[in-house]
C-alpha cells in the first residue's frame, strides 16, 4: 500500500561505529556499481554503510524517509528484509573473501519501523560447535547468519536468519556481468577488506 506519491530518498546515515570508520565494501571499487542496498551511486537505493563491531559482527545505522513508506508513517516491510539481507551478505563477503548468494531467509517482524526514526541493523555469523574457530562455512558449503534491527532505545524491531552459498571468483566471473579488469579490481579489494573473525575460507565452494 502506498498512500503518498514521493520520490525515493536515500537512507540517512547516523554516526558510524565505535572505531569512527566505515568498512570499505569491495564492490565500491567499481565506478558504476549500483547495488540497491549499499551503492552510493544509486539515487533510488538505501546507500547503507557498515561498521565493524566486536566478535566479527558488523552493523549499519540508518533512517528511512517517506520514499520508502508503506502505511502512513511506517516503512515498507519488504525493505526491512532488504536491510537484513544486505547486512548479513556484506558480513559474509568481508569474512570469507568470496561473493555469497542468498539461498533462503526467514524474517520475524516484532513491531513496525517508523519513517524518519533512527535504527541499527547488526549481523553476525552462526557457527556450529564443530565450525567454531575454524571456518564459517557449514554443512553443504552454506554459511548461516542472523541479524537484528534495533530502535534507538535498543528495542527489537525485527530479526532474520539466512543461509548463503559462497561462490569462488572463478564462478563469479562466469555469472556476473563484469569485464575481466573489473573482476581483477574486486578480487584485490576482497583480499584487502577482511573483518576480524574466524579464518577465511580458502578457495571455497563453487
Amino acid at each position: 500500500m502506498h498512500s503518498h506519491s514521493a520520490e525515493p530518498q536515500p537512507a540517512e546515515q547516523t554516526p558510524e561505529g565505535a572505531d569512527g570508520e566505515y568498512l570499505p565494501v569491495p564492490w565500491s571499487v567499481l565506478a558504476d556499481y549500483r547495488c540497491f542496498g549499499c551503492s552510493p551511486h544509486n539515487p533510488n537505493g538505501l546507500r547503507l554503510r557498515f561498521a565493524a563491531r566486536p566478535d566479527g559482527e558488523i552493523d549499519t545505522r540508518f533512517r528511512l524517509g517517506r520514499g520508502f513508506e508503506s502505511y502512513p508513517g511506517i516503512v515498507h516491510g519488504g525493505l526491512i528484509g532488504v536491510i537484513c539481507d544486505e547486512t548479513m551478505g556484506n558480513l559474509i563477503v568481508l569474512r570469507t573473501g568470496l561473493t555469497a548468494l542468498t539461498t533462503g531467509m526467514r524474517m520475524r517482524y516484532v513491531t513496525s519501523m517508523r519513517i524518519d526514526a533512527d535504527y541499527q541493523c547488526v549481523a553476525r555469523l552462526l557457527t556450529t560447535e564443530a565450525d567454531a574457530g575454524s571456518t564459517p562455512v557449514g554443512a553443504g558449503g552454506l554459511v548461516r547468519a542472523e541479524s537484528e534491527i534495533l530502535d534507538s532505545a535498543g528495542g527489537l524491531v525485527a530479526s532474520a536468519s539466512a543461509t548463503y552459498r559462497p561462490i569462488s571468483m572463478a564462478s563469479a566471473r562466469e555469472r556476473l556481468d563484469l569485464r575481466s579488469d573489473e573482476f581483477d579490481q574486486i578480487e584485490a579489494a576482497l583480499a584487502a577488506t577482511q573483518v576480524a573473525g574466524p579464518a577465511p575460507v580458502a578457495g571455497g565452494p563453487n
